[in-house]
């Protein structure tokens, strides 16, 4: 019996740690959906997530719940996230259908705090749980996840290369492991393996964006649909772009304080 336990409870304290490092997308897509069940809202809902977003960064940071260089690396998840966005609604990827006065090219501003929390999410996980990275290769990392970010934008008008890009991620990934804590216990996870449960369950979050009016794919603009699977492939892919500037960003941290980083 007591074999069974403990691995339950192992697996409920991994869930509470998982639920904390979520903490800003869930109190963002929160907001999506009370948003969209207003009846009436003083201004254009679009804005107002955009003043709710900048609300709750500010919280997290003034509650210690995100760090300076946390928040700075969350910025640039913003910025890099509106400029995915900016190119791929021009293409009619998807869209944005509701009015809005902070929004440039079709484009809130506040679809930035989409990618944003998934930078907050691997920043606090970072922190929560004790990341370290094993045998990890910095370099040839980001060089592929600069590719693949570059792809979602150049298959529009070149080949799309992003299963090459996959198996090139996986294999510069080969032999590296995430160690992290859990109730006091260290475990081991392959990085490849992290960023496909990541990218499934950011699809899940898609899902969920959707059907509160985050935003629209073509397909549901007349009704709300399922996110392609497909989708659940990108993010895997597309996450490793937010785990290398939030890598950067830790091991800037840890020499500065006088720590090896991750090797």
């Amino acid at each position: 019996m007591a074999a069974i336990v403990v691995p339950a409870r192992q697996l409920l304290l991994f869930a509470k740690l998982q639920s904390r490092c979520c903490a800003f997308a869930v109190a963002l897509l929160s907001g999506v959906a009370v948003s969209a069940l207003a009846p009436r809202l003083p201004v254009a809902r679009y804005d107002l997530l955009l003043v709710y977003g900048v609300l709750l960064t500010l919280l997290f940071r003034m509650r210690g719940w995100e760090s300076g260089r946390d928040t700075a690396v969350i910025a640039v998840c913003h910025v890099i996230g509106l400029a995915f966005e900016l190119v791929k609604v021009s293409l009619g990827s998807w869209s944005y259908p509701e009015p809005a006065i902070l929004k440039f090219a079709g484009v809130p501003l506040y679809g930035g705090f989409l990618y944003a929390a998934v930078g907050s999410y691997v920043c606090r996980a970072w922190r929560l749980m004790d990341l370290e990275l094993i045998r990890y290769r910095p370099r040839a990392t980001g060089a592929v996840a600069a590719a693949i970010y570059l792809n979602f934008f150049t298959h529009h008008w070149l080949p799309d290369v992003r299963w090459p890009l996959a198996a090139l991620l996986i294999a510069v990934t080969a032999g590296t492991s995430v160690r992290f804590t859990v109730g006091g216990a260290r475990y081991r996870m392959p990085l490849a393996l992290s960023f496909t449960l990541i990218g499934f369950f950011l699809w899940l979050a898609e899902n969920i964006a959707t059907y509160v009016g985050a935003w629209r794919y073509p397909y549901q603009l007349h009704g709300w649909q399922p996110v392609s699977p497909e989708k659940f492939g990108a993010w895997a892919l597309l996450i490793s772009v937010t785990f290398v500037l939030v890598a950067v960003a830790r091991r800037r941290t840890e020499v500065s304080r006088g720590k090896p980083g991750g090797t």
